[in-house]
C-alpha cells in the first residue's frame, strides 16, 4: 500500500483550520501564516513573512532584553501561553479581539527554534457579552419592578398594590386585557411574597377540560378512571405552602368552582376517585381578561366564589392608557431581540417612535413585543423605521388621538413628572417615595438632585 505523505497535505490541512496559525523564528520574525490569519489580521502571506511579529501590535507580547540564555519574548522563556485574551491591529487599523494560544518548537536536542501560535477572533463575542452586560444593567434599572416595566402612575400604583398583596397570605385576581402581563403581575406577586422561596405552580384553567382539570387540581388515586395506572398529586398539593396562580379563572366550569370554594373555605382537596381530605396551606392568585360579573349574570360564574377569589383586585391598566411606558418597552423588546439577533441594528428611528406611541395596542404589551420581532425581520440594519413596522401600526386608522400629546415628552419628563407625584402623595417623605416607586432611598435622592426638586416643599 502507498505510504501517506503527510508533509504534502500539510498546507491544506493549515488552511482549513478556522483559528489563525503563525509560525515565527526565534528572533520574533514570522516564516509562516495560514488563510484563517490572513483573514483575522488583513495582512496576506506574502504582507507579513519576514517581517516581524510585533507588527501586529499585540497587547499581550512582553518584551525583554536580551540576555544570555534568554530570548527577546518573555513568551519563549514561559515555554507557552494558554488561552490569553488580548488584542492585535488589523492592516486597516481596527481593533481584533483574538483569544490566543502559543507553544515554542524545539527540535530533537531539545533546542528552540521558533514558536507556533494559534488565534481566535472574538470580537463578536465580545460584542454579544457587552450587551448582555447591558440588559443586565437594565434589568436592574429602577424603572423595573420584578421585571415588569413602568415608569406611569397606573403602573406605580399597580406596584404598590403587587408589594401590599405580597405581604398578605389572602386570595388575589388579576384583571387585565390579554397581553397586558397578569401572569408576570402573579410572578412579582409570589416572588415579593414571604412564600418566595416555596412552589410557585401555574395551571391554564381554559388549556383543559373539566375532567382533566380536576385531576390537573387536586390530584386522583391509582384506577380513578381510565389511564390513571397511578396515583398522583395535584397542583394544590405541589403547591402546598407556596402560591399557585389560576389563570383564565372566567374559563373555569361550574363544577369545578364549587370544589375550589371548598379548598378556599376548608384548606382541604380530595383527590379524584378519593374521599380522604388532604390538608394543604396555598395561596391563589387567579387572573382573567373576562368581566366576571357579566358572567355571573348569565349564570356561567358563581357569586359566591366570585366574592372568595375577588379579596384584592389589581386591575393592569392596558398599554393605551400608559403611553409613556412605551419608549421604556420598546427599548427592552429592543435589546432582548438585538441579543438573539445576528443584525447590526442600531435602534429605533424618531419616526417609527412617534408611531409606536400614536398606535392604540389592542393587544398590549405582548403585541409590541411582536412588533419588533417583526421589525427585526423586515429591516435590513441601521435603524427601524415606521416602514419597518407592521402594516396595521402605519394605518392611521388605528391611531389614539389621546396619546399625542405624550409622544413630544422625553424619558427624564417622565421620570420627573413619576417623582413629583411620589412626594406630592407622601408629603415629601423619601422613604415612602422610595416605596412607592418600587427603588432604593438613594435613587430618589439622586434624581431630586438630577432634576432639581426640594423636597422641603412637600413636606
Amino acid at each position: 500500500m502507498e505510504s501517506f505523505d503527510l508533509n504534502y497535505y500539510w498546507k491544506s490541512v493549515v488552511d482549513t483550520i478556522q483559528d489563525g496559525v503563525m509560525v515565527v523564528n526565534p528572533d520574533g520574525v514570522v516564516i509562516s501564516v495560514n488563510r484563517a490569519f490572513e483573514e483575522i489580521t488583513g495582512y496576506k502571506k506574502n504582507e507579513i513573512v519576514g517581517n516581524a511579529c510585533t507588527t501586529l501590535g499585540c497587547t499581550s507580547c512582553e518584551i525583554i532584553r536580551k540576555e544570555q540564555g534568554c530570548h527577546w519574548c518573555v513568551m519563549f522563556r514561559k515555554g507557552h501561553l494558554k488561552r490569553q485574551r488580548c488584542t492585535v491591529q488589523h492592516k486597516n487599523g481596527r481593533v481584533v479581539h483574538i483569544l490566543k494560544n502559543a507553544s515554542v518548537l524545539k527540535d530533537e536536542a531539545g533546542e528552540v527554534r521558533g514558536a507556533v501560535e494559534t488565534m481566535t477572533d472574538i470580537t463578536e463575542l465580545l460584542a454579544k457579552e457587552t450587551q448582555i452586560n447591558h440588559y443586565r444593567r437594565e434589568l436592574d434599572a429602577e424603572d423595573r419592578f420584578y421585571g415588569m416595566i413602568g415608569t406611569s402612575a397606573p403602573m406605580q400604583r399597580v406596584f404598590e398594590i403587587i408589594a401590599n398583596a405580597a405581604r398578605s397570605t389572602a386570595p388575589v385576581i388579576i384583571f387585565g386585557e390579554s397581553g397586558t402581563g397578569k401572569e408576570m403581575v402573579a410572578r412579582a406577586i409570589h416572588e415579593a411574597g414571604l412564600r418566595s422561596h416555596k412552589a410557585y405552580v401555574k395551571v391554564n384553567c381554559a388549556a383543559l377540560n373539566e375532567s382533566l382539570l380536576e385531576s390537573e387540581l387536586f390530584g386522583h388515586v391509582k384506577g380513578a378512571y381510565t389511564g390513571a395506572h397511578r396515583s398522583r398529586e395535584g397542583r394544590f398539593e405541589a403547591a402546598s405552602g407556596g402560591d399557585i396562580f389560576l389563570d383564565e379563572i372566567g374559563d373555569l366550569p361550574l363544577a369545578t368552582q364549587v370544589k375550589l370554594l371548598r379548598v378556599l373555605e376548608e384548606k382541604v382537596v380530595e383527590r379524584v376517585g378519593d374521599n380522604q381530605p388532604i390538608a394543604v396551606n396555598v395561596r391563589i392568585v387567579s387572573a382573567t381578561n373576562r368581566n366576571l360579573t357579566e358572567l355571573i349574570d348569565k349564570g356561567a360564574f358563581r357569586e359566591d366564589f366570585y366574592y372568595r377569589i375577588n379579596v384584592i383586585p389589581i386591575h393592569i391598566p392596558p398599554l393605551r392608557e400608559r403611553v409613556e411606558d412605551i419608549p421604556l418597552l420598546a427599548r427592552s423588546f429592543f435589546n432582548r431581540i438585538l441579543l438573539k439577533s445576528e443584525k447590526k441594528l442600531r435602534g429605533i428611528s424618531k419616526p417609527a417612535m412617534d408611531r409606536l406611541l400614536a398606535y392604540s395596542w389592542p393587544g398590549n404589551a405582548r403585541e409590541l413585543k411582536s412588533a419588533f420581532e417583526y421589525a427585526f425581520v423586515s429591516c435590513p440594519g441601521g435603524m427601524i423605521g415606521p416602514e419597518h413596522l407592521p402594516p396595521q401600526i402605519n394605518d392611521t386608522s388605528t391611531t389614539c388621538s389621546e396619546t399625542a400629546v405624550a409622544i413630544d415628552e422625553s424619558l427624564d419628563d417622565v421620570k420627573r413628572r413619576r417623582l413629583l407625584d411620589a412626594l406630592s402623595r407622601t408629603d415629601g417623605n423619601r422613604s415612602k417615595a422610595a416605596r412607592l416607586l418600587g427603588i432604593s432611598r438613594t435613587s430618589i435622592w439622586n434624581q431630586m438632585k438630577k432634576y432639581n426638586i426640594d423636597g422641603e416643599a412637600y413636606r
